[in-house]
């Protein structure tokens, strides 16, 4: 899957940055640079949408149809 998301990211008051999603809701993440911190936080996201999407299809009976929906 390939989207683009905001990424905040802050220094930490005790050393380097933190990172921020505000399209994604508990994703968080955090390193010693700028980039670092960024690679984190796109690590959260994947996560957090393979865990949705895994917790989704446990409960769908067999005859779900299931689709792709484009947006922006």
């Amino acid at each position: 899957m390939k989207a683009e998301f905001t990424a905040i990211i802050e220094a930490a008051p005790e050393g380097g940055f933190w990172a921020i999603c505000p399209e994604v809701p508990g994703a968080n993440g955090q390193g010693e640079n700028i980039e670092e911190a960024k690679k984190s936080l796109q690590q959260a996201i994947e996560l957090i949408f393979e865990d949705r999407k895994a917790d989704i299809l446990r409960g769908l009976p067999d005859d779900a149809i299931q689709d792709k929906v484009m947006i922006g």
